[in-house]
């Protein structure tokens, strides 16, 4: 399974952004998917998640009311609009899944996508 991501680049503050992930390979079903972040010299952390149905999100509380996670069930893709972004937003986002393949779940990261927001 591979989970490609595209999107990210350079934005002022206050512009807009839409990351996509799509998970691609095995038949497989989807548990979750989920937004990370990482910033130079921070720890790794949860931006959003979504439920595999689509039916369930959750974020950050420092992106609430800004961002946006959805999912194409057709498709395997997953979104992230992010709306009125702030330099401290700057990191980069990996894309993260956790599936099925037949009896067993297993987890995948994407190669991550650079975000940069100039003040």
């Amino acid at each position: 399974v591979q989970l490609v991501e595209s999107g990210g680049g350079l934005v002022q503050a206050g512009g807009s952004l839409r990351l996509s992930c799509a998970a691609s390979g095995s038949t497989f079903s989807l548990n979750a998917m989920a937004w990370y972040r990482q910033a130079p010299g921070k720890q790794r952390e949860l931006v959003a998640a979504i439920t595999g149905g689509g039916g369930r999100t959750n974020y950050a509380d420092s992106v609430k009311g800004r961002f946006t996670i959805t999912k194409d069930n057709a498709e395997n893709t997953m979104y992230l609009q992010m709306n009125s972004l702030k330099p401290e937003d700057t990191a980069v986002y990996y894309c993260y899944a956790d599936l099925r393949i037949g009896i067993t779940n297993y987890n995948f990261w994407g190669q991550g996508t650079q975000v940069t927001v100039s003040s």
